[in-house]
């Protein structure tokens, strides 16, 4: 059986490596506490619902 590659339009590894690098970036010199009013920034601007919420 012969197995041709089919050349992707979306990568979600790429993705999700991309957008890790960019928090991390983002992130590197933050105290703890900075750190947690980031991600409670973030959280109040994502128009994401949590679970549970």
């Amino acid at each position: 059986m012969k197995r041709t590659k089919k050349e992707k339009q979306f990568d979600a590894v790429i993705m999700m490596r991309d957008i890790r690098d960019k928090i991390s970036s983002e992130t590197q010199n933050m105290t703890f506490e900075e750190l947690k009013a980031y991600i409670k920034q973030k959280l109040a601007d994502s128009e994401i619902k949590l679970v549970g919420q």
